[in-house]
């Protein structure tokens, strides 16, 4: 071992194994967190793809019929000339100090829309109207989505400290402490003999 045996390298090497054991706990403690975390979006998801795979349904049943009120060619030229409805606005939040996305669609006002809408089957608006619901739900789901990847990572990543604190270094701060301590007692065994020896030639 590279190591002195002597009594400062032991104090040293329980001040450390002490801040070793602690770091693990908090780490178990943020590992914890983070898988609550984790479940909490996870819940969120099977709900979220239900309602945006409903909103798409309905949406492109109503394109569908707005399609054979209005035929395909004039749905064609709509799509050619509509400028973006949508902005997407993304921010991050911290969560245990992961770095969490979070996605919103910022819809534009339906007058904006570049189509006359006494010209249009009011199927289409109710399209239109049903897929921003769907772009909504959506946006939300790809940041749920995100932040579970990200949560992932991290719980990974904190596994990973965890267990080297647990199998590789705590274990080895502690076989370390117990070859000082025993090479320490054998010294002072050693040391008490050879002084009594010292003392019975002297009487």
């Amino acid at each position: 071992m590279n190591v002195h045996p002597t009594r400062m390298e032991l104090l040293a090497l329980r001040k450390r194994m002490n801040i070793a054991e602690r770091g693990r706990e908090l780490l178990r403690e943020k590992l914890d967190a983070l898988m609550i975390e984790f479940f909490e979006f996870a819940r969120e998801i099977s709900d979220l793809r239900r309602k945006a795979q409903e909103s798409l349904t309905i949406a492109y049943m109503a394109y569908s019929e707005a399609q054979m009120i209005m035929g395909y060619s004039k749905l064609e030229e709509l799509a050619y000339v509509t400028e973006e409805k949508f902005d997407v606005i993304t921010k991050t939040r911290s969560i245990i100090g992961v770095s969490i996305p979070t996605v919103q669609i910022d819809v534009k006002p339906m007058s904006d829309y570049p189509y006359n809408l006494t010209e249009t089957s009011a199927r289409l608006d109710e399209a239109s109207m049903a897929m921003i619901d769907a772009v909504k739900i959506l946006a939300e789901l790809s940041g749920i989505e995100a932040a579970l990847t990200k949560l992932a990572e991290a719980i990974a990543s904190v596994k990973r400290r965890v267990n080297s604190l647990e199998y590789v270094i705590i274990p080895r701060m502690d076989n370390t402490i117990r070859f000082i301590r025993m090479y320490l007692e054998e010294r002072e065994r050693e040391d008490f003999f050879r002084l009594k020896r010292i003392k019975g030639r002297s009487i």
